[in-house]
């Protein structure tokens, strides 16, 4: 008995084949990075015109639509829905519902910005809201036209084989200009306000039948 017990492996050697392997120990990991702290260093770096901080954060054309924004800088955070992270204006009126800055996260990264737009022409707004309808992208919607207008439009769904859509051009009404887009059987009515120096925003929507 003995003899046989000095034959037994010991449970420290690591050369037989029954061995086990002692297990390592488990790999630190980085815990995840906030929507808000990286819409908050794009913004930061926005701030003091650091377009290579701004890089670090955000992609290309996220920096680019950003550092083209024609207004003061938001001056509220209104915080993070999920990715998507809201600087807002509280001192200043700015066309369309989106009021100031929306920022989408993905990571560590800013993929994408939405802002208010300045746009000097009734036409260029109503097309602008139409082509963000035709892509079903409400933010894009948002940043030329009222919260309201956006909901009017966005609750059907634009049909690419549906009904043709064709402009007719923008004529003066009491309150702004009425920009039409006729189809067969009626018309839609985009309503826009503004002047060229404010900028003119899309406030609702309205339609007609033939």
């Amino acid at each position: 008995m003995a003899a046989a017990a000095l034959l037994l492996p010991s449970p420290a050697s690591g050369t037989g084949s029954g061995d086990h392997a002692v297990p390592s120990a488990p790999a630190a990991r980085t815990a995840p990075v906030a929507p808000a702290t990286v819409a908050k260093r794009l913004f930061d770096a926005w701030l003091r015109g650091d377009r290579a901080a701004a890089a670090q954060v955000a992609s290309p054309s996220a920096v680019n639509t950003l550092f083209s924004y024609v207004y003061r800088a938001p001056d509220g955070f209104a915080g993070c829905t999920g990715n998507r992270c809201r600087f807002t204006h509280t001192s200043v009126r700015v066309p369309g519902g989106l009021n100031g800055i929306l920022m989408i996260v993905s990571g560590t990264k800013v993929t994408r910005v939405y802002e208010s737009r300045h746009l000097t022409r009734p036409s260029t707004a109503a097309a602008y809201l139409f082509s963000a309808w035709q892509k079903g992208n409400r933010d894009r919607g948002l940043e030329v036209a009222s919260t309201a207008a956006v909901s009017s439009l966005f609750r059907a769904k634009y049909d690419p084989a549906g009904v043709t859509y064709y402009p007719q051009g923008c004529t003066v009404e009491p309150k702004g200009f009425s920009c039409a887009y006729s189809y067969e059987g009626g018309a839609m009515l985009i309503h826009v306000t503004g002047s060229r120096s404010s900028g003119y925003e899309v406030r609702s929507i309205s339609y007609i039948a033939d």
